[in-house]
This record gives structure tokens, sequence and C-alpha cells, in this order.
């Protein structure tokens, strides 16, 4: 019946720690970089985005694309 007796100052704290840690990790991630990985990572990006518009109809303008 009796269970484990728990510190919740300690508790706290190690909560905290590890909730400081998630965010370090994710900002070495995000920003953690070298420049050149940046400038690679916008370069795929801007090219992506490219083929994504180029693919894309033109309708003139007031037209709609309906086709009921």
């Amino acid at each position: 019946m009796a269970g484990d007796v728990v510190n919740l100052r300690q508790f706290r704290k190690q909560k905290a720690r590890t909730e400081k840690d998630k965010l370090a990790e994710q900002n070495r991630i995000s920003f953690g970089r070298t420049k050149a990985e940046k400038k690679l990572t916008r370069t795929l990006n801007d090219r992506a985005e490219k083929a994504h518009e180029h693919g894309r109809r033109e309708t003139a303008p007031g037209q709609t694309d309906d086709k009921a």
C-alpha cells in the first residue's frame, strides 16, 4: 500500500533540467549549422519552390477553373 516517498523539490528540479535539455537539443539542431549548410538548405528550398510554381496552371483574370 505504501508508495515510494518522493521529494517534490528534487522532482521539480529534475523535470526543469529535462525540459531545458530538450530545448537545448532543439536549438543545437536549428541553430548549430554552418553557413554552407544553411546556404545549401536555402538553395534546395528555393529550387523546390520554383519547380512547384512552374507546374502551376495560369488562368486569365476573372476566369474560374471550375468544370461543372
